[in-house]
């Protein structure tokens, strides 16, 4: 258990209800930090739980049903409850906060990211898609404002970890992502044709939800978080590579220009990333099982089967395009996965209707707005491609 408290911070954590987020509330409470704001999609029986422990100032659904809900269960506290996108932007501007973590998943969290930014928030990062689709624009925010942008994605936050104390210069020569592999390892694309929603959900070292595990298993969360590396580390696509690491416990690598490699290794525990991104730039102890490595004997590595799994390829591709490419690519995927989910469709067509979104001719993007405009096209695109499919 972390005994030793860290500087008092107020925190906002978006998505709390989540694995991450649950996970963000015990380390940010071991810290001895107050949560002042907290939000979920649609979870009222767990965030009234979350509020009567933590006594935030202010609690959102994004559910409008569910907040109504909520804001009778709580009528005996003095908590101001709202809903919808408006209350994620309210509470990721709150005045008492020092730092907003976003954890929800999808595209909604990227105006609250924006919103944190403008505001002069320092944020801790474990939605991707904010920086997929909106990278360009949220850098510039960061950039101007001067706040601090941590990562909390077990990836970035490895290669943030092996920048600290790296030259002025930086000379960095390759960042190197590992991926697990997801549940589906060594499969063809034939043997994928016919995986059920149950299997694809069985992730051999992480808990996370169905959105984000779906995403592993067709590997398009390690394209996702190869487009994040770019913007949040300054890097073009070239210079990212990804390894298969089946064991998790290298969790990223730097390549400086004299060939020397770091990593950061750790058992695969999200609480150490989290805590790292709320504590920079101390470290505290944390509840994580200690890292052993006689206990492991051997760690394995290999390389992508591009073949079978080819969405980081069409990660990169989009990268490469630039422009509203990546916020396409992450549009359509989202509604693939979610028709996964709800069987409409097979496992493997939730990599082709990604790849459609990157056959349609998209304008150059004058402003944020245009990002939400092809969000909201390439979905309505999707879903209909959705209902010509048998």
């Amino acid at each position: 258990m972390c005994t030793v408290p860290g500087p008092t911070k107020n925190l906002v954590i978006l998505g709390s209800t989540g694995s991450i987020g649950t996970q963000a509330l015990e380390v940010a409470e071991q810290a001895g930090y107050r949560i002042v704001g907290l939000a979920a999609a649609r979870q009222v029986d767990l965030l009234e739980q979350q509020i009567r422990k933590y006594r935030p100032d202010m609690a959102v659904m994004y559910d409008e049903s569910a907040a109504a809900e909520l804001r009778k269960r709580v009528a005996d506290l003095p908590v101001w409850v709202m809903g919808g996108m408006d209350g994620l932007c309210q509470l990721a501007t709150m005045s008492d906060a020092d730092m907003v973590l976003n954890s929800v998943v999808g595209m909604v969290g990227l105006r609250p990211t924006l919103a944190a930014v403008n505001a002069g928030k320092h944020v801790a990062l474990a939605n991707k898609e904010t920086l997929v689709a909106g990278g360009a624009f949220v850098m510039d925010a960061v950039r101007r404002t001067g706040v601090k942008l941590l990562p909390v994605d077990s990836e970035h936050s490895a290669i943030f970890q092996c920048l600290q104390g790296c030259p002025p210069q930086r000379r960095i020569q390759r960042l190197i992502l590992t991926a697990s592999g997801g549940p589906f390892f060594g499969r063809s694309i034939a043997e994928l044709e016919h995986v059920t929603l149950a299997d694809a959900l069985k992730h051999p070292n992480w808990s996370m939800g169905q959105k984000i595990t779906i995403d592993s298993a067709t590997m398009m969360n390690k394209g996702l978080e190869l487009i994040e590396a770019a913007w949040l580390f300054g890097m073009t696509p070239d210079k990212i590579d990804i390894v298969v690491h089946r064991e998790s416990i290298i969790h990223s690598l730097v390549e400086y220009d004299d060939n020397a490699v770091l990593a950061q290794l750790g058992t695969p525990d999200m609480r150490v990333p989290i805590q790292y991104a709320l504590t920079y730039p101390d470290r505290l102890p944390c509840p994580a099982r200690q890292l052993r490595l006689e206990d492991w004997k051997n760690l394995t590595f290999y390389a992508p089967d591009n073949e079978a799994f080819p969405a980081m390829n069409l990660a990169r591709s989009a990268l490469t395009m630039g422009g509203l490419y990546p916020a396409a690519l992450n549009a359509a995927n989202e509604v693939a996965v979610g028709a996964f989910i709800a069987g409409r469709i097979g496992f493997t067509a939730i990599t082709r209707l990604a790849a459609e979104a990157l056959e349609m001719s998209l304008p150059t993007p004058a402003s944020v707005e245009d990002v939400f405009a092809a969000d909201s096209e390439v979905r309505k695109r999707t879903r209909r491609r959705i209902d010509t499919m048998k």
